[in-house]
């Protein structure tokens, strides 16, 4: 009689390859996992992250601020209902800055379609001198920039959005606001 290759038990497969792993790694994930934060949905598990970039239309400079706090405030509640995580993110005073990590059932355009949506709705809603500077309820310009953080480290995309705006505020460090 040929001796078993496997032995199963209740909570671990004795194979050579996986000695001492609990069954239900699979072996691929310690291979690939190599001090990479991974994030996980019931069917996929993803490291997925983009820098994205908008501009106010006619880049008026009007980011600074209560409107530039309150900004932040309504992009990290969006980000938030979407499961959408904040790396790093800047708001000058006529542009925004951010590195996201984002789930793979939200597309890009979906995501900057529902933060640009919402914060204009908000802020014309909330603010009345925008209402006089932006006519025709239009907030933002059209269009966005978007780049994964694969061919660009996470690190030299971090630096690039500390480095903007010229007095860091020191309230929140992972999301600033350019003028207060």
């Amino acid at each position: 009689m040929k001796t078993p290759r496997f032995l199963l038990s209740v909570n671990r497969v004795q194979n050579p390859c996986l000695l001492g792993r609990p069954f239900s790694t699979p072996h691929w994930a310690t291979r690939y996992n190599l001090g990479m934060d991974y994030r996980k949905t019931s069917h996929a598990v993803y490291d997925l992250k983009y820098h994205i970039v908008w501009i106010t239309k006619y880049r008026k400079p009007v980011l600074r601020g209560e409107i530039g706090k309150r900004l932040r405030e309504l992009i990290r509640q969006t980000c938030e209902s979407l499961n959408v995580y904040i790396e790093k993110g800047h708001i000058a005073t006529d542009h925004v800055h951010l590195l996201v990590s984002a789930p793979p059932d939200i597309s890009v355009s979906d995501l900057v379609q529902r933060l640009k949506g919402r914060s204009s709705r908000k802020m014309l809603e909330e603010f009345g001198e925008l209402q006089r500077q932006f006519w025709g309820r239009h907030f933002w310009a059209r269009g966005y920039f978007v780049a994964s953080s694969g061919n660009v480290t996470d690190a030299i995309i971090k630096q690039y959005i500390e480095s903007q705006g010229e007095h860091p505020s020191s309230d929140d460090k992972d999301f600033r606001v350019g003028e207060l």
